[in-house]
């Protein structure tokens, strides 16, 4: 029923129950973090439940609602997202306006509210009571990030459905999938970053983070000889980081992931996770240039300097002074 929905299968069972059973609620709240299906899984059962052919196991996308709902024109789908950084009380104020009147087409009508833990108290107030007397024909799905606060007046009249971050190699193929140019390995890590997030790793600064990122790894794993050719070395690094702006962050948290399972793979020894073929090279060649105690500091010098950084330190100077302790100069 749910084939764009992958990795969330309590989710997906108590949706196909309710559509099996017939037993729908009145309104539904998606809720889990950031870039796990949420508001895919949200479309697809609005899909469902305007489609006119009830009982095809899906939405059979040939009848007149289906192929308006495709088209984004589907006049009994009521799709209500943030105007700016919030859903404003005038929204809800029109959308209960527009439920006073019968579904036109579908036999009943569909709201996807979208993103409502952004909502101010007073929207808030104004939806629970929409909440509390739901015109008939009428459902609403809401979808809300976990991590913020909803009005447990609104959580107790909503069938919860939850969603949970998924299994990382799972996100790492999702991730690969959305875009072909990356390899296993770099998906793999974007899929790491994300904590099991596909939809959070589009955020990202893909393009600028994973080249500064795995020239950083190579020229720290290969100093050269010279101290005047590691000091060229961090200074160079320091300035495609400080230019990669909101990416400098996600950059501390890749290198810092990095250098943690450099840590483990010496822990685990060459029987760990499968041998010495399982581990990536990078990993591999780190547990040989570093030790636990050298792999840890570097992982406190990254911490020290992202503090920096959230006081408003000057960029360039924190990725320089990062680099060049990486580098122990």
């Amino acid at each position: 029923m749910f084939p764009d929905t992958l990795g969330q299968n309590k989710a997906v069972g108590l949706l196909s129950r309710s559509l099996e059973n017939g037993r729908l609620a009145h309104a539904y709240l998606f809720s889990g973090p950031e870039g796990v299906g949420k508001k895919t899984t949200a479309r697809q059962f609005s899909a469902m439940l305007l489609c006119l052919h009830e009982g095809t196991g899906g939405p059979c996308g040939t009848c007149s609602s289906c192929v308006q709902f495709s088209s984004g024109n589907n006049p009994d789908f009521l799709h209500i997202k943030p105007q700016g950084a919030t859903i404003r009380i005038d929204q809800v104020r029109t959308l209960k306006k527009a439920l006073g009147y019968p579904p036109l087409e579908a036999p009943r009508r569909v709201i996807m509210l979208e993103d409502v833990h952004t909502m101010r108290r007073e929207a808030g107030n104004s939806l629970l009571k929409l909440l509390e007397e739901p015109p008939p024909d009428n459902i609403l799905l809401l979808t809300a990030d976990d991590s913020e606060p909803l009005l447990p007046t609104i959580l107790s009249r909503c069938q919860i459905i939850p969603f949970y971050p998924l299994p990382v190699e799972l996100a790492a193929k999702i991730i690969g999938r959305q875009n072909s140019s990356l390899t296993p390995g770099e998906a793999l890590r974007l899929a790491q970053l994300a904590g099991g997030c596909p939809g959070l790793a589009k955020t990202f600064d893909i393009e600028g983070l994973l080249p500064a990122y795995e020239e950083a790894i190579s020229r720290l794993l290969d100093p050269g000889k010279y101290e005047a050719a590691r000091v060229e070395s961090a200074l160079l690094l320091a300035l495609q980081a400080a230019e990669l702006k909101e990416g400098l962050e996600q950059l501390f948290d890749l290198l810092r992931l990095f250098f943690k399972e450099s840590m483990l793979a010496i822990l685990q020894g060459p029987e760990g996770r499968g041998g010495q073929r399982s581990l990536d090279e990078h990993i591999l060649r780190a547990r040989e240039r570093w030790n636990l105690q050298q792999l840890s500091d570097m992982v406190q010098v990254i911490d020290f300097v992202a503090k920096a950084l959230a006081r408003n330190c000057n960029r360039q100077m924190a990725c320089e002074v990062l680099f060049l302790k990486l580098f122990n100069i």
